[in-house]
């Protein structure tokens, strides 16, 4: 089927339930790419100081939600919420220590879904969150056709790789490295794309379709980075949060005090006050800089897997999802890392290119996405396809990802579905990509929600 037919019978089915089939390539290969920790510090997000081209290039091709909301912010809740389609009080997952489907309910998972479809399911880097929220597999093999990858030099991100003003090794916060002195020579998100772009050679000639999900682990802590990223941004080019300090009458239950990052070797060193420090603002300084250099390293592995598809021929036929599993506080009224409700950590990037509906190929040959070198070229120019204001969360990324690959999407939940296995919390999204935006929209709400131990910080969170 050529590209322009399967777009027009995919624009002819954004507005109504797509119907119960089996896929076949005409179906669409679906690249979910998952950010960790990444709040809209993208320059399609309008942030000036950032260098993101590779995102930004995929955003000129495809539809982006500029106010798009995680359910919890923390990894497992956000991830298993996200995937399910059900709000953290259906999975009873507020932290790290259960499996929805012993705790909760058997419910189906996305790239669940898509496997029963006959789509052949792969996961790289951090999709669900390890551990026992995934029941140590990574919800395989129920959401797997093989089981997850793991990059083998992640087994290394907390241990002692920061090279200190001493010359020793610390576990450091701050960790720009020498990635030729690290073990294997290699970064966790570089082995990633490595795999991705292995697994997307494999698929490239295969007549069944491929849902590829991407985890990449930066710009989670520790900024174990590239040290050659930190250029980009010059210490002395870097500012404060424009509110840096805790605001007067905050309520404590509000107010999350880190301790993930208190735990740092560098960050215990500067003997900080509990709960609410503050960190000194040359640290502060330092700590911006990382978390920016961390998303340029992480938008060049971004680029590496986009360009391969382009160069496999897959970018016409392949739908690519890119998001965050929620921010992240750099320094915002006094809070670092997440644990919150406020906007700066429950907001994330989501966009959907979608070939012949968000982008058209281009008649004269050039590429959808070519690979973009930020130490190459200094400027970068590129506008939004199309934007979205209104809110949305992201327990609607599974019915609206079913509906744009042309699967029947799950039927909404009804009261309490703790028996039902498939359905969805959230709202196709895919109307909205035949129609614009106009004024008002009436359902403007997200809910977020994070639940506290105790109404004041505590130095063991509910996390």
């Amino acid at each position: 089927m050529s590209g322009s037919v399967r777009a027009l019978l995919l624009l002819l089915a954004l507005d109504s339930v797509a119907p119960e089939r089996v896929p076949g390539r005409e179906g669409g290969n679906v690249l979910f790419i998952m950010a960790d920790d990444l709040r809209p510090v993208l320059g399609c997000y309008g942030d000036s100081l950032v260098k993101s081209p590779n995102i930004d290039q995929l955003a000129s091709k495809s539809q982006v939600f500029l106010n798009a909301y995680a359910q919890q912010a923390v990894c497992a809740p956000s991830r298993t919420s996200m995937l399910t389609s059900r709000r953290p009080d259906t999975t009873r997952l507020y932290d790290f220590n259960s499996y929805w489907r012993v705790h909760a309910g058997n419910y189906s998972t996305m790239p669940q879904y898509f496997k029963s479809k006959g789509y052949f399911t792969m996961s790289v880097g951090k999709i669900f969150h390890p551990g026992v929220p995934s029941n140590h597999t990574d919800d395989y093999p129920y959401s797997w056709s093989v089981p997850a990858y793991h990059p083998p030099s992640n087994l290394y991100e907390n241990e002692k790789m920061c090279k200190g003003k001493d010359k020793q090794l610390h576990a450091n916060l701050l960790c720009a490295v020498n990635v030729t002195e690290q073990p294997g020579g290699t970064l966790p998100d570089i082995e990633s794309a490595d795999e991705a772009v292995r697994l997307l050679r494999s698929r490239a000639n295969s007549s069944a379709p491929f849902f590829l999900a991407v985890g990449f682990y930066k710009p989670h802590i520790p900024y174990r980075i590239p040290q050659e990223y930190l250029s980009l941004y010059p210490i002395e080019k870097m500012s404060l949060a424009p509110d840096p300090d805790v605001p007067k009458g905050l309520p404590p239950v509000a107010y999350a005090p880190w301790t993930d990052l208190r735990r740092r070797e560098d960050v215990s060193a500067l003997n900080l006050s509990f709960p609410y420090g503050p960190i000194p603002k040359d640290f502060q300084l330092g700590i911006r800089q990382h978390y920016y250099a961390a998303v340029s390293y992480m938008d060049r592995q971004v680029g590496r897997l986009l360009s391969a598809l382009d160069e496999l021929g897959l970018a016409d036929s392949t739908q690519v999802v890119f998001l965050s599993d929620h921010g992240w506080s750099l320094g915002e009224h006094g809070e670092w890392a997440k644990y919150s409700n406020f906007d700066v950590v429950t907001r994330v990037p989501l966009m959907f290119y979608v070939p012949g509906v968000t982008s058209h190929p281009d008649s004269s040959g050039m590429s959808t996405f070519p690979f973009i070198d930020v130490f190459d070229k200094a400027e970068f120019s590129f506008t939004n396809h199309k934007e979205i204001k209104r809110m949305v969360e992201l327990v609607d990324i599974f019915p609206t990802v079913s509906a744009l690959a042309g699967l029947r999407v799950p039927k909404p939940c009804i009261g309490i579905s703790l028996q039902e296995e498939l359905c969805t919390e959230g709202d196709n999204l895919a109307n909205t990509f035949r129609h614009r935006e106009r004024g008002e929209v009436a359902e403007a709400i997200a809910f977020s929600q994070y639940p506290r131990p105790a109404d004041t910080p505590q130095h063991k969170p509910f996390e």
